[in-house]
C-alpha cells in the first residue's frame, strides 16, 4: 500500500501541474518541457527513502517470524527467572537472524520473480509490486488461522474470497499478526508449566523447613537454570519454533 501510494504521487503532481501550470520545485519535483515525465530532486528522494525505513522496522517484526521469535524467547526468559540474561540486544540479534533464515527462501523468490525483471525493465513497478506480493502472501497464508482472516474480511467489509490466493494484505497481515501472537503465547504458557512445577517445589519445601524470610525464587532459580542446560534447552527450543515454520 506504501508503494502504491508513492507510485501515484507523480501522476497526481503532474495533474496539478497540468491545471495551474505552476512550478513544483517548491515540493521537490520538477517536469520537461512538452513532457508528462516527473523528476523527483534529490531531497525529495532522500526524504521518501527516510520515511520507507522508518516504516521498516516495523514491517519486518511483523509480516516475519520476528514476532512469534521474540514473544517465545521473552516467556522463556521470565520462565527462567532471568530478569535480564539474555539482554534484549541479543534475543533480538537471535530474533532477526532466525527470522532471515526461515524468510530466505520467499526473499529469493521475490528477488527473482519481482525485483530482478523490474531492475531489467522487462516489468514495470505494478506488475513487480504484484508479483512480488504472491510469495508474500503464500508465507502469509500458512500461518494466518482461517478464524482471524475471516474477522478481518469481515472487518475491512471485503468481498468473499473464492481462494486464499484472492486475499488482500491488508487483511493477511493482521490475520497473520494475531495468529503469531497466539501461538507465541501457547508456546510461552507450555515453556512456564515445568518452570512453575520446581518453582512449587521449591517453596513447598523452604516452608516447610522453616525457610520463611529466604525468598524460595533464590533457590528455584538455580535449579531451573541447571534443568535448562542439562536438557540442551536452547536447541530444543529454537530448533522446535524453527521446525513449526517448515512444517
Amino acid at each position: 500500500m506504501i508503494w502504491k501510494t508513492l507510485g501515484l504521487l507523480p501522476v497526481w503532481v503532474y495533474a496539478v501541474h497540468a491545471q495551474d501550470g505552476s512550478p513544483l520545485s517548491a515540493l521537490g519535483l520538477t517536469t520537461h518541457a512538452g513532457k508528462s515525465e516527473v523528476v523527483l530532486s534529490t531531497p525529495m528522494q532522500i526524504l521518501i527513502s527516510l520515511t520507507v525505513l522508518t516504516l521498516l522496522p516495523a514491517v519486518v517484526m511483523s509480516i516475519t517470524p520476528f514476532l512469534r521469535i521474540t514473544v517465545v524467547l521473552h516467556f522463556l526468559r521470565q520462565a527462567l527467572g532471568t530478569q535480564s540474561t539474555p539482554s534484549n540486544q541479543v534475543l533480538v540479534g537471535l530474533s532477526l537472524f532466525l527470522s532471515l533464515l526461515v524468510m530466505q527462501p520467499v526473499v529469493k523468490q521475490i528477488y527473482k520473480e519481482a525485483w530482478d525483471p523490474m531492475q531489467k525493465g522487462t516489468l514495470t513497478a505494478d506488475d513487480a509490486m504484484q508479483a512480488g506480493a504472491k510469495p508474500l502472501k503464500e508465507f502469509l497464508v500458512r500461518f494466518a488461522r482461517e478464524k482471524d482472516v475471516r474477522l478481518f474480511v469481515n472487518i475491512s467489509k471485503a468481498p468473499a474470497p473464492k481462494n486464499p490466493s484472492e486475499l488482500e494484505l491488508q487483511v493477511l497481515i493482521p490475520a497473520y499478526i494475531l495468529s503469531e501472537l497466539k501461538v507465541g503465547f501457547q508456546i510461552g504458557a507450555v515453556l512456564f508449566l515445568p518452570f512453575l512445577v520446581i518453582d512449587l517445589v521449591v517453596a513447598s519445601v523452604t516452608l516447610s523447613v522453616g525457610m520463611i524470610q529466604l525468598p524460595p525464587v533464590m533457590i528455584s532459580a538455580p535449579f531451573k537454570i541447571l534443568l535448562f542446560v542439562m536438557v540442551d534447552g536452547w536447541t530444543l527450543v529454537l530448533g522446535s519454533l524453527l521446525k513449526s515454520f517448515y512444517q
